[in-house]
């Protein structure tokens, strides 16, 4: 699904959110690898189920033509600094929701570019008449991705218990958020 480009200025940094397209490919691949090296709130690992251009571009393309899929990134100036995708079924049963995902350099944290794909994607959702929004796995120490996502009408809805370990060999546990729209 394609939306229209946005512009941003937050803080003294001017920054676009618009679709993704194949010519993100390589940057993509970059970016996602270098973000799941600089936080652990990501699933993976740095180099762990690793993405390749080609790959993204086949993954762009499908979410380019499918109704209740989308890809947005975040670019300053030519660079890209973060992403968000949301993926919906065909399956009649899951139709009215869709599963998202976010990622952010961490250079860019505190900038709004996480809260500002939100608000774009729930645009995006509300004005294709998507009833909810999904999010697997946020860690339960991600406090202001939980609190922003509270604030942007998620709520959680379960636990999934030691479901995560991280570099300190302990478990920790993720919730399951989600966000309900009437329409």
């Amino acid at each position: 699904m394609i939306i229209n480009q946005k512009e941003f200025f937050v803080k003294d940094l001017n920054y676009t959110i618009r679709f993704a397209t194949k010519s993100d490919a390589e940057k993509l691949s970059d970016l996602r690898l270098q973000i799941d090296g600089e936080s652990e709130n990501m699933d993976r690992e740095k180099g762990e189920d690793f993405i390749d251009p080609s790959r993204f571009a086949d993954i762009i393309e499908t979410d380019t033509s499918h109704a209740r899929n989308l890809f947005l990134v975040a670019e300053l100036d030519g660079r890209l600094i973060g992403y968000s995708r949301c993926v919906g079924s065909d399956l009649k049963r899951f139709i009215h929701k869709v599963e998202f995902g976010l990622g952010v350099r961490k250079a860019y944290w505190g900038y709004g570019i996480g809260k500002n794909l939100m608000k774009e994607t729930i645009s995006w959702a509300d004005l294709n008449r998507i009833k909810k929004i999904v999010l697997n796995g946020v860690l339960e120490t991600n406090e202001r991705g939980i609190e922003m996502y509270k604030r942007l009408g998620f709520e959680i809805e379960g636990t999934m218990k030691k479901d995560r370990v991280l570099s300190d060999g302990r478990y920790y546990n993720t919730y399951i958020m989600a966000r309900f729209n009437e329409c």
